[in-house]
């Protein structure tokens, strides 16, 4: 028997060798096959949760989303409803009887509703547009959102007759606007979104806000039913005060509309308290820089007796949310890289409840995620780990996290994925602390030293983290180790340090990532003679600066990037947006200040073999920036290509052949000179 036990384990600990060495690195057309949990939506009871599950259709090159319902407990894990639509906006009616929903049709996104005792479906609304921050009544009658409205552009040219059957060219677009256009849309209708309110029994929406302002966002019933709390900026000049909004409140019968609040900022996300008698809202007063903490502030439902309650954290809140007795509020925040939700009590006092929220930006491993909240406690959110993507988690009675969905399982479990590990290393220009993180190879080999790609992140006031990410596992499957490090300017290390960036950006963020591919020379993790580097956006601006200092790096890929900040600001989307804020004054005021911040500045420095790649219909860093860049490089004979991603906007990662292809062209050129 013993002999036999042992030949018998044996066999066994064979088997769960050769099954590990079965399995494979990450692989492109595994970007297919990601699921990932978004917008959990708890019952008031907390027994059920209704959430969006993405994936990406393989034959239409895109991502499709619809409704799950689940037990808390994870069992009866099923489709909401048999329609093979996109579904989105789940919302459940204050008694849990009923889930109200957004769903596209042929004519549009409609309002939808869903019986939780019969599982019938219908659709209630016939809309203009398309609705969004469905939010209901208390007694659940009724449900308001918010619908964009068309109006005429500010210029009717007359044009003669076309000849029947005639085919002319589209008619001209005319605006006035300021903001005219935003990067992944396009053109901006004249138009503005307005408050409506519906019968939850289905009939017509009645508009409640009017006037030339948009009213857009959260939404908040007070517990009556008879005013709803909104945002907006209701100021003659917001197209010029575009940083500003206040928090309003109309009245649901006369349409009255009341400003509660005037700080110079934005104000935002009201959420009224259950008895009534307190408004929680979102913002901070305008101090013109680069970040700012958001802080959670309270006031009365009159306006009177503001308070921040946040301050004793030094990050921003978001996704705030009563709970059920009135005493505090959850929230969530980003702290060290890592996504959490928080509860904060009236009077200021904090708790940490979930770490790891995300894993919904697919691409690469920024901050996103969101939970909510039952009656009883219970909280559900969306749960990332380097491993895997968003997934289902329940927190019941502070106990520890469970997850309740494995969507990736028939995927991840035959994959074998580069380990992710968390580094800190001391900036040589004044001795802060950096974070960053490294993702090692498959079947990482300690022994060896390994080629660098450093990965720097978009923003740059945002922050990467130890979440999930298809790119660099990609990259990683590849063989090479990869770097992506959060330099000052990042989010998540408190608002001074998210700061530090103004007036000096690209600056000693610089020094920050360079100390960290030292630190991991010096290791022995990364071959100093085989470093690369690549970033988009932002980090496509740090990348070529980067490659403008120094020459240490073998080639580079620049996705994306802003070269001359006198040409990128009166020409993208956003330019307006960073005002006074980046650098002092317009760029006619402080050329020289601009032009010294511009990666082209240093162009006659570079002798790294670039690659520079760019989405054809990019509107927040045009392709003419990226232009200037291979223009310039092949003017001085220094090897580059072009990579267009036709009808790519910024976010090229958007379509998910894009995602491989992006990573396909930044691999095959590092491999070149590997």
């Amino acid at each position: 028997m013993c002999r036999f036990s042992i030949l018998f384990l044996s066999f066994i600990a064979y088997q769960c060798v050769f099954s590990q060495q079965q399995k494979i690195p990450f692989q492109p057309l595994d970007v297919f096959e990601l699921e990932w949990v978004t917008d959990p939506q708890i019952s008031p009871d907390g027994k059920q949760i209704v959430y969006r599950r993405n994936g990406f259709d393989i034959m239409k090159d895109n991502s499709i989303g619809n409704l799950w319902i689940v037990n808390a407990d994870g069992t009866s894990h099923r489709k909401l409803t048999s329609r093979e639509v996109s579904e989105s906006q789940a919302s459940w009616s204050p008694t849990g009887d009923r889930i109200a929903f957004a769903s596209s049709t042929e004519e549009g996104s409609e309002i939808y509703m869903y019986w939780t005792a019969t599982g019938q479906i219908a659709k209630l609304s016939q809309l203009e547009k398309s609705p969004n921050s469905l939010t209901w009544s208390p007694d659940g009658k009724s449900l308001a959102f918010t619908m964009f409205i068309s109006e005429k552009p500010p210029v009717v040219a007359k044009m003669p007759e076309k000849p029947k059957g005639a085919k002319w060219a589209e008619p001209a677009r005319i605006t006035d606007r300021l903001k005219h256009e935003a990067d992944g849309s396009g053109y901006i209708e004249p138009g503005f979104s307005h408050i409506f309110i519906i019968p939850a029994e289905g009939g017509s929406p009645r508009q409640l806000s009017s006037e030339n302002y948009d009213h857009s966002g959260s939404l908040s019933f007070s517990p009556d039913g008879k005013s709803i709390y909104f945002s907006a900026n209701r100021f003659e000049d917001w197209e010029y005060r575009f940083r500003n909004s206040e928090v309003y409140k109309v009245d649901v019968d006369s349409k009255t509309i009341t400003a509660l609040t005037t700080q110079d900022g934005p104000d935002y996300s009201p959420a009224v308290s259950p008895d009534g008698k307190t408004i929680a809202y979102l913002g901070f007063e305008d101090k013109v820089q680069d970040h700012q903490n958001t802080l959670l502030h309270l006031m009365n439902s009159d306006g009177s007796n503001k308070r921040v309650i946040s301050s004793k954290l030094d990050e921003s809140v978001s996704d705030i949310y009563w709970d059920k007795d009135g005493k505090g509020l959850y929230f969530m925040y980003d702290e060290k890289g890592n996504s959490k939700i928080g509860h904060i009590t009236t009077s200021g006092n904090i708790t940490k409840r979930a770490d790891n929220v995300g894993g919904t930006t697919i691409g690469r491993p920024y901050a996103s995620g969101s939970y909510s909240v039952s009656n009883n406690g219970t909280i559900t959110y969306t749960k990332s780990r380097p491993e895997y993507p968003a997934e289902l988690a329940v927190i019941e009675s502070k106990k520890e996290p469970r997850l309740i969905t494995n969507l990736n399982a028939d995927v991840l479990n035959y994959r074998e994925l580069g380990k992710t590990e968390e580094v800190w290393y001391k900036s040589s220009f004044d001795g802060r602390d950096i974070q960053g993180w490294i993702v090692k190879p498959p079947f990482y080999d300690a022994s060896k030293k390994y080629p660098l790609i450093v990965e720097n992140h978009g923003g740059p006031i945002l922050n990467y983290g130890d979440r999930f990410t298809a790119e660099i596992q990609l990259y990683a499957a590849d063989g090479f180790v990869v770097f992506y490090p959060n330099p000052r300017g990042s989010t998540s290390y408190g608002e001074e340090f998210g700061n530090l960036l103004k007036n000096n950006y690209p600056g000693n963020d610089y020094n920050d990532v360079m100390d960290g591919v030292d630190y991991l020379v010096n290791k022995g993790i990364a071959d100093n003679e085989k470093l690369f580097v690549t970033g988009g956006s932002a980090g496509g601006i740090m990348t070529a600066w980067m490659i403008g200092k120094n020459n240490r790096f073998k080639a580079a890929v620049v996705v994306k990037p802003v070269m001359n900040w006198i040409s990128k600001t009166l020409t993208a989307d956003n330019y307006f947006e960073y005002a006074d804020t980046r650098y002092p004054g317009q760029p006619w005021e402080n050329f020289e200040t601009y032009w010294k911040f511009s990666p082209i500045s240093l162009v006659g420095n570079i002798k790294t073999p670039t690659m520079v790649m760019v989405g054809m219909k990019d509107l927040r860093t045009p392709p003419s920036e990226a232009k200037q860049l291979y223009h310039a490089l092949k003017l001085r004979k220094i090897e580059t290509v072009l990579v267009e991603i036709p009808e790519s906007y910024h976010n090229i990662a958007n379509k998910p052949s894009n995602l491989i292809s992006k990573v396909a062209h930044t691999l095959a050129w590092f491999k070149k000179y590997n």
